[in-house]
Protein backbone atom coordinates (compact mmCIF):
# COMPACT_ATOMS: atom_id res chain seq x y z
CA UNK A 1 0.00 0.00 0.00
CA UNK A 2 1.06 3.30 -0.85
CA UNK A 3 2.13 5.68 1.94
CA UNK A 4 -0.80 8.73 2.16
CA UNK A 5 0.94 11.79 1.84
CA UNK A 6 -1.89 13.44 4.02
CA UNK A 7 -0.59 15.48 6.93
CA UNK A 8 -3.41 17.99 7.61
CA UNK A 9 -3.70 17.17 11.51
CA UNK A 10 -6.06 18.85 13.96
CA UNK A 11 -4.51 20.80 16.61
CA UNK A 12 -3.88 18.73 20.09
CA UNK A 13 -4.55 14.98 18.22
CA UNK A 14 -3.84 12.94 15.54
CA UNK A 15 -7.09 13.17 13.69
CA UNK A 16 -6.84 14.06 9.70
CA UNK A 17 -9.46 17.43 9.63
CA UNK A 18 -11.41 16.31 6.76
CA UNK A 19 -12.79 19.32 6.28
CA UNK A 20 -9.29 20.32 4.52
CA UNK A 21 -9.20 17.77 1.98
CA UNK A 22 -11.05 17.25 -1.14
CA UNK A 23 -13.87 15.27 -1.63
CA UNK A 24 -11.81 12.17 -3.52
CA UNK A 25 -9.50 11.79 -0.29
CA UNK A 26 -11.67 11.71 2.50
CA UNK A 27 -12.27 8.85 4.47
CA UNK A 28 -15.45 6.32 3.69
CA UNK A 29 -17.10 7.34 6.86
CA UNK A 30 -16.82 11.33 6.17
CA UNK A 31 -18.71 10.90 2.99
CA UNK A 32 -22.46 10.65 3.06
CA UNK A 33 -23.01 8.18 0.26
CA UNK A 34 -21.59 5.71 2.78
CA UNK A 35 -23.45 2.57 3.02
CA UNK A 36 -23.87 2.16 6.65
CA UNK A 37 -24.11 -1.17 6.60
CA UNK A 38 -24.08 -2.00 10.03
CA UNK A 39 -26.97 0.57 10.98
CA UNK A 40 -27.62 2.67 14.03
CA UNK A 41 -29.94 0.66 16.70
CA UNK A 42 -27.89 -2.35 17.45
CA UNK A 43 -27.24 -3.32 21.17
CA UNK A 44 -23.33 -3.20 21.38
CA UNK A 45 -21.88 -1.64 24.56
CA UNK A 46 -20.87 2.11 25.19
CA UNK A 47 -17.36 2.41 23.15
CA UNK A 48 -17.44 -0.68 21.52
CA UNK A 49 -14.48 -1.14 19.55
CA UNK A 50 -16.13 -4.06 17.45
CA UNK A 51 -18.61 -2.14 16.13
CA UNK A 52 -16.35 0.56 15.27
CA UNK A 53 -14.02 -1.80 13.29
CA UNK A 54 -17.09 -3.58 11.79
CA UNK A 55 -18.81 -0.54 10.27
CA UNK A 56 -15.80 0.72 8.60
CA UNK A 57 -14.35 -2.07 7.04
CA UNK A 58 -17.60 -3.38 5.64
CA UNK A 59 -18.51 0.32 4.08
CA UNK A 60 -15.54 0.67 2.93
CA UNK A 61 -15.57 -3.06 1.27
CA UNK A 62 -19.44 -1.79 -0.03
CA UNK A 63 -17.53 0.98 -1.85
CA UNK A 64 -14.68 -1.09 -2.89
CA UNK A 65 -17.31 -3.82 -4.96
CA UNK A 66 -19.80 -1.22 -6.10
CA UNK A 67 -22.18 -2.84 -2.80
CA UNK A 68 -21.49 -5.93 -3.96
CA UNK A 69 -21.18 -7.75 -0.99
CA UNK A 70 -22.18 -10.82 1.28
CA UNK A 71 -21.14 -10.86 4.60
CA UNK A 72 -21.40 -14.34 6.77
CA UNK A 73 -20.72 -13.76 10.38
CA UNK A 74 -19.88 -15.93 13.08
CA UNK A 75 -21.30 -16.36 16.26
CA UNK A 76 -20.50 -13.97 18.66
CA UNK A 77 -20.68 -10.30 20.07
CA UNK A 78 -20.65 -8.96 16.74
CA UNK A 79 -23.54 -11.68 16.08
CA UNK A 80 -25.37 -11.05 18.98
CA UNK A 81 -25.36 -7.35 19.35
CA UNK A 82 -26.51 -6.55 15.80
CA UNK A 83 -29.16 -8.98 15.36
CA UNK A 84 -30.89 -9.99 18.35
CA UNK A 85 -34.13 -11.71 16.62
CA UNK A 86 -36.40 -10.51 14.84
CA UNK A 87 -34.54 -7.41 14.63
CA UNK A 88 -31.29 -7.10 12.38
CA UNK A 89 -29.13 -3.80 11.84
CA UNK A 90 -27.01 -4.97 8.84
CA UNK A 91 -28.07 -3.42 5.68
CA UNK A 92 -26.81 -5.68 3.65
CA UNK A 93 -27.09 -9.37 2.56
CA UNK A 94 -25.48 -10.71 5.43
CA UNK A 95 -25.44 -14.97 6.90
CA UNK A 96 -25.21 -16.23 10.49
CA UNK A 97 -23.09 -19.21 10.96
CA UNK A 98 -22.14 -21.07 13.61
CA UNK A 99 -19.52 -20.27 15.85
CA UNK A 100 -16.84 -22.20 14.22
CA UNK A 101 -17.36 -22.56 10.43
CA UNK A 102 -17.66 -18.84 9.31
CA UNK A 103 -14.83 -19.25 6.79
CA UNK A 104 -16.28 -22.45 5.89
CA UNK A 105 -19.88 -20.84 4.80
CA UNK A 106 -18.44 -18.12 3.05
CA UNK A 107 -16.51 -20.70 0.59
CA UNK A 108 -19.61 -22.09 -0.32
CA UNK A 109 -21.24 -18.76 -0.69
CA UNK A 110 -18.10 -17.70 -3.20
CA UNK A 111 -18.10 -20.94 -4.56
CA UNK A 112 -22.32 -20.61 -5.67
CA UNK A 113 -21.78 -17.05 -7.11
CA UNK A 114 -18.93 -18.89 -8.87
CA UNK A 115 -21.19 -21.16 -10.60
CA UNK A 116 -24.22 -18.48 -11.18
CA UNK A 117 -21.63 -16.60 -12.81
CA UNK A 118 -21.78 -13.31 -10.09
CA UNK A 119 -18.22 -12.76 -10.03
CA UNK A 120 -18.74 -9.37 -9.02
CA UNK A 121 -20.30 -10.45 -5.95
CA UNK A 122 -17.95 -10.32 -3.40
CA UNK A 123 -17.88 -12.39 0.08
CA UNK A 124 -16.63 -11.51 3.18
CA UNK A 125 -16.53 -13.35 6.62
CA UNK A 126 -15.88 -11.63 9.77
CA UNK A 127 -16.12 -12.76 13.58
CA UNK A 128 -14.25 -12.40 16.63
CA UNK A 129 -10.59 -13.77 17.94
CA UNK A 130 -12.65 -16.76 19.61
CA UNK A 131 -14.30 -17.77 16.36
CA UNK A 132 -11.00 -17.04 14.45
CA UNK A 133 -8.03 -18.13 16.16
CA UNK A 134 -9.66 -21.05 18.15
CA UNK A 135 -12.83 -22.72 17.53
CA UNK A 136 -12.95 -21.52 13.85
CA UNK A 137 -9.00 -22.09 13.16
CA UNK A 138 -9.36 -25.13 11.00
CA UNK A 139 -11.87 -23.74 8.61
CA UNK A 140 -9.77 -20.86 8.39
CA UNK A 141 -6.63 -22.96 7.90
CA UNK A 142 -8.60 -24.70 4.95
CA UNK A 143 -9.87 -21.28 3.54
CA UNK A 144 -6.24 -20.25 3.64
CA UNK A 145 -4.84 -23.57 2.07
CA UNK A 146 -7.56 -23.83 -0.82
CA UNK A 147 -7.14 -20.03 -1.84
CA UNK A 148 -10.93 -19.89 -1.68
CA UNK A 149 -11.98 -16.24 -2.93
CA UNK A 150 -13.25 -14.96 0.45
CA UNK A 151 -11.92 -11.69 3.28
CA UNK A 152 -12.07 -12.89 6.38
CA UNK A 153 -11.84 -10.43 9.04
CA UNK A 154 -11.26 -10.85 12.80
CA UNK A 155 -12.21 -8.11 15.16
CA UNK A 156 -9.47 -9.13 17.73
CA UNK A 157 -10.85 -8.07 21.80
CA UNK A 158 -8.79 -10.83 22.97
CA UNK A 159 -11.35 -12.87 25.22
CA UNK A 160 -14.37 -14.32 24.57
CA UNK A 161 -16.48 -11.17 26.04
CA UNK A 162 -19.58 -12.43 24.86
CA UNK A 163 -19.54 -14.82 27.44
CA UNK A 164 -18.20 -13.84 29.91
CA UNK A 165 -14.36 -12.82 29.37
CA UNK A 166 -12.81 -16.24 29.14
CA UNK A 167 -9.48 -16.45 27.94
CA UNK A 168 -8.76 -16.56 23.92
CA UNK A 169 -5.44 -17.76 22.27
CA UNK A 170 -5.43 -14.64 21.54
CA UNK A 171 -5.83 -12.95 24.99
CA UNK A 172 -2.31 -11.43 25.77
CA UNK A 173 0.10 -12.40 28.43
CA UNK A 174 -0.65 -11.16 32.23
CA UNK A 175 -4.34 -10.31 31.34
CA UNK A 176 -6.86 -10.92 33.62
CA UNK A 177 -9.83 -12.92 32.43
CA UNK A 178 -12.48 -15.06 34.08
CA UNK A 179 -9.98 -17.74 33.83
CA UNK A 180 -7.01 -16.31 34.14
CA UNK A 181 -7.18 -14.81 37.22
CA UNK A 182 -5.09 -12.08 38.74
CA UNK A 183 -3.34 -14.53 41.44
CA UNK A 184 -0.68 -17.53 41.93
CA UNK A 185 2.75 -17.55 41.11
CA UNK A 186 2.57 -15.83 37.27
CA UNK A 187 -0.92 -14.45 37.51
CA UNK A 188 -3.38 -13.38 34.49
CA UNK A 189 -2.89 -15.35 31.04
CA UNK A 190 0.70 -17.32 30.59
CA UNK A 191 3.24 -16.27 28.72
CA UNK A 192 4.37 -18.55 25.78
CA UNK A 193 0.96 -19.49 24.54
CA UNK A 194 -1.69 -18.56 21.84
CA UNK A 195 -1.89 -17.81 18.12
CA UNK A 196 -0.52 -15.17 15.93
CA UNK A 197 -2.83 -15.55 13.47
CA UNK A 198 -1.76 -13.22 10.70
CA UNK A 199 1.39 -15.14 11.02
CA UNK A 200 0.07 -18.35 10.75
CA UNK A 201 -1.66 -16.97 7.69
CA UNK A 202 1.29 -16.18 5.87
CA UNK A 203 2.75 -18.80 6.32
CA UNK A 204 0.02 -20.19 3.65
CA UNK A 205 1.25 -18.23 1.23
CA UNK A 206 -2.17 -16.19 0.35
CA UNK A 207 -2.21 -13.53 -2.01
CA UNK A 208 -2.77 -10.29 1.02
CA UNK A 209 -2.63 -10.49 4.88
CA UNK A 210 -2.62 -7.18 6.76
CA UNK A 211 -3.29 -5.99 10.42
CA UNK A 212 -4.98 -2.63 11.18
CA UNK A 213 -6.66 -1.01 13.80
CA UNK A 214 -9.74 0.90 14.38
CA UNK A 215 -7.80 4.26 15.47
CA UNK A 216 -6.10 4.33 12.37
CA UNK A 217 -9.37 4.56 10.09
CA UNK A 218 -7.68 5.74 6.82
CA UNK A 219 -5.16 3.07 7.31
CA UNK A 220 -7.95 -0.02 7.72
CA UNK A 221 -10.00 1.16 4.75
CA UNK A 222 -6.89 1.18 2.07
CA UNK A 223 -6.06 -1.95 3.26
CA UNK A 224 -9.87 -3.43 3.23
CA UNK A 225 -9.89 -1.75 -0.35
CA UNK A 226 -6.15 -3.07 -0.93
CA UNK A 227 -7.93 -6.23 -0.19
CA UNK A 228 -11.18 -6.32 -2.46
CA UNK A 229 -8.75 -5.36 -5.26
CA UNK A 230 -7.37 -8.87 -4.83
CA UNK A 231 -8.56 -12.25 -5.35
CA UNK A 232 -8.10 -15.54 -3.49
CA UNK A 233 -7.95 -15.88 0.18
CA UNK A 234 -7.17 -12.63 2.32
CA UNK A 235 -7.08 -11.64 5.84
CA UNK A 236 -7.50 -8.85 7.82
CA UNK A 237 -6.76 -8.50 11.57
CA UNK A 238 -8.30 -5.52 13.47
CA UNK A 239 -7.78 -4.69 17.10
CA UNK A 240 -10.90 -3.50 18.63
CA UNK A 241 -10.59 -2.52 22.68
CA UNK A 242 -13.62 -3.90 24.57
CA UNK A 243 -13.98 -1.69 27.54
CA UNK A 244 -16.15 -4.33 29.21
CA UNK A 245 -13.40 -6.84 29.04
CA UNK A 246 -10.82 -4.64 29.14
CA UNK A 247 -11.62 -2.78 32.51
CA UNK A 248 -11.53 1.00 30.96
CA UNK A 249 -13.56 3.85 30.28
CA UNK A 250 -15.82 3.69 27.22
CA UNK A 251 -14.12 6.72 26.27
CA UNK A 252 -10.86 5.49 25.50
CA UNK A 253 -11.24 3.05 23.15
CA UNK A 254 -9.66 4.92 20.43
CA UNK A 255 -6.87 6.13 22.70
CA UNK A 256 -6.33 2.49 23.75
CA UNK A 257 -6.04 1.21 19.82
CA UNK A 258 -3.65 3.97 19.59
CA UNK A 259 -1.77 3.24 22.30
CA UNK A 260 -1.24 -0.48 21.32
CA UNK A 261 0.21 0.52 17.62
CA UNK A 262 2.57 3.23 19.56
CA UNK A 263 4.01 1.16 21.92
CA UNK A 264 4.28 -1.72 19.64
CA UNK A 265 2.32 -4.26 21.32
CA UNK A 266 0.09 -3.94 18.25
CA UNK A 267 2.00 -3.78 14.67
CA UNK A 268 0.28 -2.46 11.93
CA UNK A 269 1.62 -4.33 8.47
CA UNK A 270 0.73 -5.87 5.17
CA UNK A 271 2.17 -9.23 3.53
CA UNK A 272 1.71 -10.73 0.29
CA UNK A 273 2.28 -14.00 -0.30
CA UNK A 274 4.11 -14.66 2.80
CA UNK A 275 6.21 -11.74 2.40
CA UNK A 276 5.65 -8.26 4.57
CA UNK A 277 5.61 -5.63 1.80
CA UNK A 278 4.95 -2.44 4.32
CA UNK A 279 4.40 -1.21 7.39
CA UNK A 280 3.25 1.64 9.68
CA UNK A 281 6.03 3.13 11.31
CA UNK A 282 5.29 4.60 15.21
CA UNK A 283 5.17 8.51 15.00
CA UNK A 284 5.42 8.64 19.01
CA UNK A 285 6.92 5.61 20.60
CA UNK A 286 5.17 5.16 24.26
CA UNK A 287 6.34 2.59 26.80
CA UNK A 288 4.10 -0.58 27.30
CA UNK A 289 2.86 0.71 30.99
CA UNK A 290 1.10 3.74 29.14
CA UNK A 291 -0.96 0.94 27.87
CA UNK A 292 -1.00 -1.23 30.19
CA UNK A 293 -2.43 1.24 33.34
CA UNK A 294 -5.22 2.06 31.60
CA UNK A 295 -6.57 -1.42 31.74
CA UNK A 296 -8.21 -2.72 34.97
CA UNK A 297 -6.81 -6.72 33.70
CA UNK A 298 -3.73 -5.71 34.01
CA UNK A 299 -4.27 -3.85 37.48
CA UNK A 300 -2.60 -6.43 39.19
CA UNK A 301 0.66 -5.68 37.96
CA UNK A 302 0.98 -2.14 39.64
CA UNK A 303 0.24 -2.81 42.96
CA UNK A 304 1.52 -1.74 46.38
CA UNK A 305 4.79 -4.03 44.63
CA UNK A 306 4.58 -3.69 41.23
CA UNK A 307 5.40 -6.91 38.88
CA UNK A 308 8.71 -5.18 36.99
CA UNK A 309 9.69 -8.13 35.71
CA UNK A 310 6.07 -9.30 34.06
CA UNK A 311 6.16 -6.19 32.58
CA UNK A 312 9.58 -5.89 31.10
CA UNK A 313 8.48 -9.46 29.44
CA UNK A 314 5.89 -7.18 27.57
CA UNK A 315 8.07 -4.32 26.36
CA UNK A 316 10.21 -6.96 25.39
CA UNK A 317 7.28 -8.63 23.34
CA UNK A 318 6.96 -4.70 22.23
CA UNK A 319 10.39 -4.81 21.25
CA UNK A 320 10.99 -7.64 19.24
CA UNK A 321 7.93 -6.43 17.05
CA UNK A 322 9.75 -2.85 16.66
CA UNK A 323 12.71 -4.37 15.41
CA UNK A 324 10.52 -7.81 13.34
CA UNK A 325 8.75 -5.11 11.53
CA UNK A 326 10.70 -2.12 11.26
CA UNK A 327 8.05 0.37 12.57
CA UNK A 328 10.55 3.08 13.58
CA UNK A 329 10.51 6.13 11.42
CA UNK A 330 13.99 6.67 10.34
CA UNK A 331 15.87 9.36 12.23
Amino acid sequence: MDKQPIKFYQTGTFTVGNRLLDQNQRSVQANMTRTNSLNSGHRACQGCGEALGARYAIDAAMRAANNQVIAVNATGCLEVFSTPYPETSWQIPWIHSLFGNAAAVATGVAAAMKVKGRREVRVIAQGGDGGTTDIGFGCLSGMFERNDDVLYICYDNQAYMNTGVQRSSATPPAARTATTMPVGEEPGAPFGQGKNVPLIAMAHGIPYVATASVAYLRDLEAKVRKAMSVRGARYIHILVPCPLGWGAPSQDTIRLARLAVETGIFPLFEAEYGEVTHSHKIRHRVPVEDYLKLQKRFAHLFGKQPAVETIARIQEIADRNIRKFDLLEDR
